[in-house]
């Protein structure tokens, strides 16, 4: 299968999910990664030698078969980026986990999903208003999406499960080992609710400090939007906003008490226009379009075309006008000669539009923009 392959190369050392796409995009598959020479590893771009030698060593497609036998024991889903269950907001983000897995039969796929995020030492005000606000949110039934750390995380989580909304926390430690280990019984109440928890980590992996950031852009790039409930001036909640920043995701934050630390990074992000001051759910509303959207639609929101075109580089954009002008199925050597672009270019860049939802392959290797 192919998604072990994906899945043996999510293993490899010194390769994240930028370069394991590459591999792919270039290889044409993951499985023909690991058959490529190491020289021809070498040069492909963006790659190098240090990378290259480390997919020539170790067995791991058998730590894949493993890993993948282990999960099933434990109810564990293995997402490959190209699973049609993969989040498909966070595809769209350029450094995308290759492998999620997951426990919880929620859809990551919601129609509409909120990001709650904030301080570890919540207020009483900050715990009060993360009630109020999942309890406002109730009318449009969001998947909440947060961290399960102490403080603002875990009043999001159970918040939503008093009002009877789906809710994942997405862990910087593996599944099977939830963190902190005080919010277990909360974790198992989420799962019964519908809900789930979310790692990018293999089975086993202990939570560390590198781990948090990475735990961070994964919230960010499955929302609409990032909500800030208090943040002090530094701290995960405010990078999780940065990254969303980054990621052209909406990001809105609560004013607070002027004299509380708790305050200072929502000010900061206010203050800097780094986000939409929050002062009631008419904002939020108002910023995503959601006052006439049935609370039962089924598909994500979609984006508008100029959002998703500064997203793009500029082969990509190249290729998606070429293919919006001509309307048809156009293959792979006319793409090239119409665009005086290498075969090797085209390729990268028809992968990732591919994998983005921006065109779909058709027979005889061509592609049509959909």
């Amino acid at each position: 299968m192919e998604v072990l392959s994906i899945l043996a190369l999510h293993l490899v050392d010194n390769i994240g999910g930028t370069k394991a796409k590459q591999l792919i995009s270039y290889c044409g598959s993951a499985e023909a990664v690991f058959k490529m020479p190491l020289e021809r590893l070498k040069r492909i771009p963006q790659i190098g030698e240090k990378a290259a030698q480390a997919l020539k060593t170790g067995n791991f497609r058998e730590e894949a078969e493993a890993e993948w036998q282990k999960a099933a024991k434990m109810g564990v889903r293995v997402l490959s980026f190209l699973d049609p269950d993969y989040p498909q907001r966070l595809r769209q983000i350029p450094d995308a986990p290759l492998i999620l897995f997951t426990r919880g039969e929620v859809s990551l796929n919601p129609a509409k999903c909120i990001a709650i995020v904030g301080t570890r030492e919540a207020t009483d005000y900050g715990r009060g208003i993360t009630e109020e606000i999942v309890a406002d949110l109730q009318k449009h039934k969001p998947l909440i999406v947060s961290g399960l750390a102490y403080g603002i995380d875990i009043a999001a989580h159970r918040a939503s499960l008093r009002s009877q909304l789906p809710t994942v926390g997405i862990l910087a430690s593996g599944v099977d080992v939830i963190y902190p280990a005080a919010h277990k019984q909360t974790v198992q109440q989420m799962l019964e609710a519908g809900g789930g928890i979310v790692s990018e980590s293999r089975l086993g992996t202990k939570p560390d400090a590198p781990r948090f950031p990475a735990r961070n852009r994964i919230i960010a790039g499955m929302a609409d939007l990032v909500l800030v409930i208090e943040a002090k001036a530094k701290g995960g909640a405010l990078i999780t906003a940065e990254v969303a920043n980054d990621y052209h995701r909406e990001v809105m934050a609560v004013p607070g008490d002027l004299h509380r630390s708790a305050s200072v990074g929502c000010h900061k992000l206010i203050r800097e226009h780094k986000a939409h001051i929050y002062t009631g759910l008419a904002d939020l509303e108002t910023l995503l379009n959601w006052q006439d959207q049935h609370p039962t639609q089924t598909q994500p929101r979609q984006l508008p075309l100029a959002y998703h075109m500064d997203t793009l580089d500029e082969t990509e954009q190249k290729i998606i006008r070429l293919l919006t002008q001509t309307g048809e199925s156009v293959g792979i050597d006319d793409i090239s000669w119409q665009l005086q672009l290498s075969a090797s270019q085209v390729n990268a860049a028809l992968f990732n539009l591919e994998l983005t939802g921006w065109i779909k392959a058709q027979p005889g290797k061509k592609y049509k923009r959909v």
